[in-house]
């Protein structure tokens, strides 16, 4: 940036910078603001996200011990389903 060349130009510059940073100061405000409601957005799927992990675990588990009650035992005479 070049230094003004008149006396007259600096309060226009100071003005333009102050108002800049004035922007700034809102844009980072403002993405303060939606930062924190993405970090909550993170958490409550996060939560749902391991709530439906841990309802798929119940379910195979559940899955599983029904399967293991259709196997016949070690040992048994397999039956013949067509008969």
């Amino acid at each position: 940036m070049n230094p003004p060349t008149t006396p007259t130009e600096l309060p226009a510059l100071l003005d333009a910078l102050s108002d800049k940073a004035d922007r700034l100061v809102l844009r980072h405000a403002e993405l303060k603001r939606t930062n924190a409601l993405l970090d909550e957005r993170i958490r409550q799927l996060e939560a749902e996200r391991d709530s439906l992990r841990a309802r798929l675990h119940e379910a195979r588990a559940r899955v599983d011990h029904l399967l293991a009650r259709l196997d016949p035992p070690a040992g048994a005479p397999a039956t013949d389903p067509s008969a």
